[in-house]
């Protein structure tokens, strides 16, 4: 099976299903069937699983406080759930039979969408409108190059992921290809090794875009107040 191209499943109507996507969805369910299970009898006195959950969570509270103290609260939901779902999804890569998601592009750009949609909802609900007023400091002369950077990191973000997933995947392959089962533990601890640092970087990267907007407002207005 060729990682580079969709591979469409079944239609609903008009609507292509690609492997892609049962994938994507099979992951959620999994996750949400975890979550669900293991969050039904939480333990004062906690168990090796509630123990690791715990400090699992407390990684990322501790990630998500340095990046936006003042709103750590709000924003960790969504950092935590993207980094599950990366972390799931890269992984699905190592069960035979199985692509990871993560190695098309449809499914790292809508995760980058995501992402910038996310950035503005969380600046917008801290500052209100006065958010956007970050785009026009120090000068309006500013507006063409913030909206050129906007886009670009956005791009940048879902094509770094799918860049470095597929070819992962791709170099997997002709490597077990080429040498048999010769060397299927190393490659299988690279993948495992790779999909890690890949979901912790996508995730790293929203939660500073994120971080950096909800601060935006007081950056701008701290510069009109050395204007003044």
């Amino acid at each position: 099976m060729d990682i580079t191209e969709t591979t469409v499943l079944f239609h609903i109507g008009p609507l292509a299903i690609s492997q892609a996507v049962v994938t994507t969805w099979g992951v959620m369910v999994v996750l949400l069937a975890f979550c669900a299970m293991t969050t039904r009898h939480l333990a004062l006195r906690p168990g090796p699983l509630q123990n690791l959950l715990e400090a699992v969570v407390g990684a990322i509270e501790q990630a998500v406080q340095a990046a936006a103290p003042s709103q750590a609260r709000r924003i960790m939901p969504f950092i935590g759930t993207l980094w599950l779902f990366l972390l799931a999804a890269n992984l699905i890569g190592v069960v035979p039979g199985l692509t990871a998601p993560t190695t098309q592009l449809s499914v790292t750009a809508a995760l980058a969408s995501l992402v910038f949609v996310s950035v503005h909802w969380f600046g917008l609900r801290d500052h209100g409108w006065r958010y956007l007023r970050h785009y026009v400091s120090p000068s309006p002369l500013f507006l063409p190059f913030h909206l050129i950077s906007e886009i670009t990191r956005t791009a940048a973000l879902a094509v770094r992921l799918f860049g470095n997933m597929m070819s992962l995947e791709l170099a997997a392959l002709i490597i077990l290809f080429v040498a048999g089962l010769l060397v299927p533990i190393p490659i299988l601890m690279l993948h495992i090794v790779e999909a890690l640092v890949q979901a912790y970087i996508f995730g790293m990267l929203a939660l500073i875009y994120i971080g950096g907007a909800v601060q935006a407002h007081t950056v701008a207005r701290e510069n009109e107040q050395q204007k003044e």
